[in-house]
């Protein structure tokens, strides 16, 4: 089987290029399942009813989230309805949502997990523990994480530390696509960090001549995003369904 890994889908001008393009891709890859990080899909960061839908209905199968994930008010009733929306499992059980989802392809079942880091992040529960206990409640050999981390060290830890024991690791979060691909031993496929779908002349997605401003002056800005064409950046998975295990990992860029 084959599965599309999508990096952060910045704002609605990130969604309606992604809209643009996602049916193409799936076709010429032969993507048989999707996942799209979707915690700044709406205009400003974080995620809304409407941001939500609209990567429903443009094909993803599961979203994922991170830090951005409760910006919004209505977080609460999102993360509570959805049940292919996930936020970090190492939230607390009190927090709305979960951090899992067993997607059922009928001759098999995939297994998506949302973590986030703790370095240089909100100090949530250790994501190595909790990946230890979700890992013991999930029956489905096929298993991916989206591990959304700042530090690279700590996403290349958990990558080996997973290794063998899931199917996929994608780092996500920085917006920066990384050349780190690979499948590591025990059959798992791996990258650092799966980059971002939004404005490609841009500091992660904002108008670089305001982030300039702030990392110059320090002084107090509103982001805005860029109003630069768009590209997408993603990683497709080659794996045996039956046994859980990555053949091949590959990077894309699409503009």
């Amino acid at each position: 089987m084959r599965l599309l890994m999508i990096g952060d889908v910045v704002s609605q001008t990130g969604c309606d290029f992604l809209a643009s393009k996602l049916h193409d891709i799936k076709r010429r890859y032969k993507i048989d399942v999707t996942v799209i990080n979707g915690e700044n899909s709406a205009s400003g960061n974080g995620i809304t009813v409407h941001s939500c839908d609209f990567l429903t209905r443009i094909g993803a199968d599961v979203i994922t989230t991170g830090n951005h994930a409760f910006k919004r008010r209505e977080s609460v009733q999102i993360f509570d309805s959805v049940p292919h929306l996930l936020r970090p499992a190492n939230y607390s059980d009190e927090v709305c949502g979960k951090g899992v989802y067993t997607l059922d392809m009928g001759r098999c079942q995939i297994a998506v997990v949302n973590l986030m880091g703790v370095i240089y992040m909100e100090p949530l529960a250790n994501p190595f523990r909790t990946a230890d206990e979700i890992l013991s409640g999930i029956e489905t050999k096929n298993i991916f994480v989206d591990f959304h981390a700042e530090a690279t060290a700590e996403k290349k830890a958990l990558g080996y530390y997973l290794a063998g024991r899931v199917t996929g690791v994608f780092g996500t979060h920085t917006h920066v696509q990384t050349a780190d691909e690979a499948v590591i031993p025990g059959g798992t496929a791996y990258i650092t960090d799966v980059g971002m779908t939004g404005p490609e002349e841009s500091v992660l997605g904002v108008n670089k001549e305001i982030a300039i401003e702030k990392q110059r002056l320090n002084y107090p800005v509103r982001f805005m995003e860029a109003d630069t064409p768009c590209f997408i950046n993603a990683v497709i998975v080659d794996f045996d369904e039956k046994i859980g295990k990555a053949s091949h990992i590959e990077r894309i860029i699409e503009r």
